[in-house]
């Protein structure tokens, strides 16, 4: 069970640079991002918004430099509204190109290897296209090498949102044979609960030889490059462990559940391209 105020965790790796970009939420009305950067082993806060951030409905390049993220922000009196999606530097949202959303029920956009896919007219001083996420479950994890596994329910054609289902993907260690396993436990209209992240309850386990093991004690999960597992448990921790060695082989842990908001402003080089 999640610590009591624990603070809902997601994580986004890059694809060509060993960097995640993290994303915290709470106390309720704050949200947090931070860069995660796996060679140097060291978390770097960066910017609270007081508002809300949608982890499932934003994307991180694959170089681990810019963050497309999809915000709300009721306070935010600007052009863009209060529901927006911007780009900015890692770990930072100071935005360096923004546009209005149609609301909270649309989607963000992830970064694409074509440089012409930007959305209307839009020009953009980056090497990566910007492209509507899909809505489906468990998006960033499938452009992340995640797949469905068998058994996975179908989606019913008429689900608009696909959340009638219970999503079942997996993901096999770099250079080993353990799989990950990752599967939505239903949408919580109550957010809050059980700390679901965009309305989803997830699962994670662990394969080896044929036998499954739970871990219950975490909110997201995936592999780095070198086959290393990365983690955030309920309680609020970023850890890196040996899969091989059991949860009390920790290869690096940072705790953000005793982070508190304190907004700075951001700097220089993070309000440029």
């Amino acid at each position: 069970m999640a610590d009591e105020g624990a603070p809902r965790l997601y994580c986004i790796p890059a694809t060509e640079a060993p960097v995640v970009a993290v994303f915290r939420r709470g106390p309720t009305r704050w949200a947090h991002v931070g860069r995660w950067d796996l060679a140097a082993g060291r978390y770097e806060p960066g910017a609270w918004l007081g508002g809300r951030l949608f982890p499932r409905r934003s994307d991180l390049s694959p170089d681990g430099r810019l963050l497309s993220y999809f915000a709300h922000k009721p306070s935010a009196r600007w052009e863009h509204g209060e529901a927006y999606v911007a780009v900015s530097r890692l770990p930072w949202l100071t935005a360096l190109h923004a546009f209005a959303t149609c609301g909270t029920w649309s989607y963000g956009y992830r970064f694409t290897r074509d440089a012409g896919e930007r959305p209307g007219d839009l020009e953009l001083p980056i090497r990566w296209g910007l492209r509507s996420i899909p809505v489906e479950q468990f998006a960033t994890e499938r452009r992340r090498g995640w797949e469905e596994a068998p058994g996975s329910p179908a989606r019913d054609p008429g689900d608009m949102w696909d959340e009638r289902r219970n999503a079942r993907l997996r993901k096999r260690q770099p250079q080993g044979d353990l799989v990950l396993h990752v599967e939505s436990v239903g949408h919580a209209f109550g957010e809050f609960a059980r700390q679901a992240v965009d309305g989803m309850h997830v699962l994670y386990s662990l394969e080896a030889n044929g036998d499954v093991r739970l871990l219950e004690d975490l909110q997201w999960a995936d592999w780095d490059a070198d086959g290393r597992l990365l983690v955030a448990t309920r309680a609020g921790r970023l850890q890196v462990r040996d899969p091989e060695g059991g949860r009390s082989s920790l290869l690096f842990e940072e705790d953000l559940a005793l982070l508190a908001p304190s907004p700075q402003p951001s700097p220089a080089w993070a309000r440029r391209w």
